[in-house]
């Protein structure tokens, strides 16, 4: 059995001398090396981003969604989505472990989800069996590699593995929000209707107290109630975010001038920095967890402004 880079490195094929999540192309040739993990893969769970692209370009036709798809893995050897630049994550059983990694609490025939984008996971899918828009999730028949370095999670026994799934997709979200989120605070939750949005209102709702406030921007009409049932949001105003200037008044309204100490940003359409920034005070901060993120657009906007704002992305 062949050795491999603790990286990946070794399936990079072009351009030579990056990692796979950089690369254009990397080898997804089912046949593992020492220090890999073998996935039989029964489902894609697309990040945001990439799926709303993939629909739109598609007029949400599932058929072509779904072509859409394939002509990624077929091109890149993994479903990095050259629009967007983001992948999503996978769940699946063990079926092979390299030798390499026989000392982790892990066997084959375990359940488990990769916590490792797609961007970066050599991926080979015989068929699309249904795609879920509601979800973004994406069954398929596959095989997939894990690298060394790629982390994991065991699928929960006590919880319905699509839910679990939907909730590791984001959870880095509201883990940054309950480290971000202090009492008093004003946090502003740009798309606090979705999965990340919900999460983070609620990691915001218990760490900011009576003395803070809860602001969240919803789109749609689902969104709204959705956020309104959980009680986690004092205050909740619908409409584009991409509308900088609408975010901008209604925030002045909201906080009488004061603006929010934190923004988190879960949004998946792009064009969505600029209404963070000026939602947020001076020496405020704003945490961007889309993957819709432009950092040239956040960083040269603000600047333009002169926004004394840390920002940060991930």
């Amino acid at each position: 059995m062949k050795e491999g880079n603790k990286y990946g490195a070794h399936r990079v094929l072009e351009p030579k001398g990056v990692l796979p999540q950089p690369a254009w192309r990397i080898d997804n040739t089912m046949e593992i090396y020492d220090n890999e993990i073998l996935i039989d893969v029964d489902t894609l769970n697309i990040d945001a981003a990439s799926f709303t692209q993939i629909e739109e370009a598609e007029g949400g036709d599932v058929k072509r969604m779904a072509r859409h798809s394939l002509e990624i893995i077929a091109k890149r050897g993994k479903h990095h989505n050259p629009d967007t630049g983001s992948g999503g994550m996978l769940l699946g059983t063990v079926k092979e472990i390299g030798p390499k990694l026989k000392d982790r609490d892990l066997k084959v025939g375990d359940r488990i989800a990769t916590l490792v984008s797609l961007s970066l996971t050599p991926l080979k899918v015989d068929e699309i069996i249904s795609i879920n828009k509601d979800t973004c999730q994406v069954k398929v028949k596959g095989q997939a590699i894990l690298f060394e370095s790629g982390i994991y999670a065991k699928m929960p026994t006590d919880m319905d593995e699509a839910l679990a799934l939907a909730v590791l997709d984001v959870a880095g979200a509201p883990a940054q929000a309950a480290k971000l989120c202090k009492p008093g605070q004003t946090v502003f939750i740009v798309g606090a209707g979705g999965k990340s949005g919900l999460l983070c209102a609620y990691e915001a709702h218990k760490r900011v107290g009576v003395t803070g406030k809860v602001i969240g921007i919803v789109h749609g009409d689902a969104g709204k109630k959705r956020l309104e049932r959980t009680g986690f949001a004092d205050v909740i105003f619908q409409g584009s975010a991409t509308d900088q200037l609408f975010v901008y008044n209604e925030m002045v309204k909201h906080t009488n001038g004061e603006m929010a100490d934190l923004t988190i940003n879960c949004v998946d359409i792009p064009n969505t920095e600029m209404s963070s920034v000026l939602a947020t005070k001076d020496e405020g901060v704003v945490y961007f967890f889309s993957m819709a993120t432009s950092f040239t657009a956040a960083a040269l906007g603000a600047e333009g402004i002169g926004a004394d704002t840390t920002m940060i992305i991930g």
